[in-house]
């Protein structure tokens, strides 16, 4: 596949979900069709100056290089290209297609939208956000949750913060499915039992026997919280997999390489990364498989 096959074939995953410039409604409003056929016509280029820093297996997004959408009640930041911000250098890490750090004030939320042949991994930092969809789950999660939605031969979804007094945070993850058309699956987790102090710890892998949710996907999630001066080493699960790591909170080092809040940094070719932590700090790891 060429370079102009590759990202025009990610575009068009991707844009049946990137809904959200049309879908930014309170969560009172009647169920939205699916405008898919008009974001493909309307698919817009706001290039941001390409800050990334490369060598022959590792790629740096600093934080501030992030597109932006601040629509007053949604501020989102893509890592990736997504809705309006396209960037064609950072359409995705492998099998990782969103990675979106979202923050939605009280009381509104995203209507109710369509998606397929995605998983779709919502993490909350701060706050609570209430999910309901097609196949009959209605939930709230919270900090210290992991939301899993295998949208497969489609499903509906709305979500929107639950508080009226106070903004939710959290990160909605879009990794391409192992396997189209599975039956579409919703699952939800709390990581407080399993949390542990200056050591990664898994919430996602593609077992449901595993520890945390499972999605359909050969990929692992981890995360870590580390006081100053710890250090811990992750190993890859998976030859041909890499390690998207993103910084949630703090000042680390990764493979030498500093990184602060919200910086992102891929690493593939390798079977292991290092983490030192040079301030007390939060980092989410996302193992993934490289091939489409």
């Amino acid at each position: 596949m060429d370079r102009k096959d590759f990202i025009t074939k990610s575009i068009l995953a991707s844009a049946i979900g990137a809904i959200a410039p049309h879908l930014l409604i309170a969560a009172n409003v009647k169920q939205a069709e699916s405008t898919y056929d008009k974001l493909i016509k309307k698919v817009g280029f706001n290039h941001l100056p390409n800050k990334e820093y490369k060598t022959m297996n590792t790629v740096i997004h600093k934080a501030e290089t992030r597109g932006n959408a601040n629509h007053g009640w949604l501020n989102s930041n893509h890592t990736f290209s997504f809705a309006n911000y396209h960037n064609p250098e950072r359409m995705n890490f492998g099998v990782l297609r969103v990675l979106n750090d979202d923050r939605v004030q009280a009381g509104m939320g995203f209507g109710t939208h369509p998606h397929d042949n995605m998983e779709i991994i919502s993490i909350p930092l701060e706050g609570d956000l209430e999910h309901k969809d097609s196949i009959g789950n209605v939930a709230v999660i919270k900090e210290g949750d992991v939301q899993v939605l295998s949208a497969g031969t489609g499903i509906t979804h709305s979500e929107y913060n639950k508080n009226k007094d106070k903004e939710v945070k959290f990160l909605q993850i879009w990794v391409f499915p192992k396997e189209k058309n599975v039956s579409p699956r919703y699952d939800q987790i709390s990581i407080r039992d399993i949390e542990k102090e200056n050591k990664f710890y898994q919430v996602l892998s593609p077992s449901k026997e595993d520890q945390g949710v499972w999605i359909n996907q050969d990929a692992w999630f981890n995360l870590g919280k580390f006081s100053k001066g710890s250090r811990d080493q992750y190993k890859i699960q998976k030859p041909g997999n890499g390690v998207y790591v993103f910084v949630l909170e703090g000042d680390v080092e990764i493979n030498g390489e500093q990184l602060s809040l919200r910086d992102g940094m891929g690493i593939w070719d390798a079977e292991s990364i290092n983490l030192m932590a040079n301030s007390d700090a939060r980092v989410l790891l996302m193992d993934v498989p490289m091939n489409l």
